[in-house]
């Protein structure tokens, strides 16, 4: 499924788009480069970056694993450095590993929090001193799972939930800088960390009876969702969590009584 740009709502805009090797990331990547900006796609692998990088001129890959605090630091000043300004931060980069409290183990927590939550505070902490400047704003992708647990994804959801209320003291601290932050929330969504449910025809029949558009997503249903809330259209939106589910939350988790 594809979006076409409306307009060039990011002329002359720098956007810097982590775990853009792949997925939500790769896709915002493209609908931003579309839409007028130099994009930055950063990731930790080499080859899915100049993958995306492939899709649009504008896309400049840079290697960076966000959960490495110094890296960050040298990202953003690079960026800066080279382009002269950074107008907006998506952090869509994710990692998650299946696990209880009790049976993850403290490498696998470590690792998703690295990437889901430090990752999201490193970029957003150097990157503010430049929003400010150009009264810029960040997104960063969330999940259902940081509004709501799932069974067996406990360190995934602490990240995700982090996110949520990182998100929130960002909005309240920043604000009358003139910077924006809002936070996207996907359910189901065709990525290659979703393969495996959406690979198992059961599990899709399980999501689907619970998303009452009966689909997934494509990643470039949120990433139009991710470039609404970064454009002049939300310039009054801030502290926002926009779920992008299908209908998944609109439910109070009951089943549908009335089916034959």
């Amino acid at each position: 499924m594809s979006n076409v740009p409306p307009t060039s709502r990011f002329d002359n805009k720098v956007v810097i788009i982590t775990g853009a090797g792949s997925g939500i990331g790769a896709a915002t990547a493209v609908r931003f480069a579309e839409e007028g900006a130099t994009v930055i796609a950063v990731g930790r692998t080499v080859q899915k970056l100049r993958e995306t990088a492939a899709a649009h001129p504008a896309i400049e890959p840079h290697p960076t694993d966000v959960s490495d605090e110094e890296a960050v630091g040298v990202l953003v000043d690079t960026v800066v450095t080279r382009h002269g300004r950074l107008d907006v931060l998506v952090n869509a980069a994710g990692a998650g590993a299946p696990g209880t409290v009790e049976t993850t183990t403290t490498a696998n927590w470590r690792q998703t929090l690295g990437v889901d939550l430090d990752g999201v505070f490193f970029t957003c902490r150097a990157a503010i001193p430049h929003l400010r400047k150009v009264r810029g704003n960040i997104v960063n992708v969330g999940s259902v799972s940081g509004l709501g647990a799932d069974w067996n994804l406990a360190a995934y959801n602490a990240a995700k939930g982090g996110v949520v209320n990182l998100t929130n003291a960002m909005a309240l601290d920043h604000s009358g800088d003139g910077i924006r932050v809002n936070a996207v929330h996907p359910s189901l969504t065709d990525t290659p960390l979703t393969q495996g449910n959406l690979q198992n025809p059961q599990m899709l029949a399980k999501f689907y009876e619970r998303i009452s558009m009966r689909r997934h997503a494509q990643p470039s249903e949120i990433a139009s969702v991710i470039a609404f809330l970064a454009s002049d259209d939300a310039s009054f939106v801030s502290g926002s969590h926009l779920v992008v589910d299908g209908g998944l939350s609109a439910s109070n988790g009951q089943p549908n009584m009335f089916v034959d």
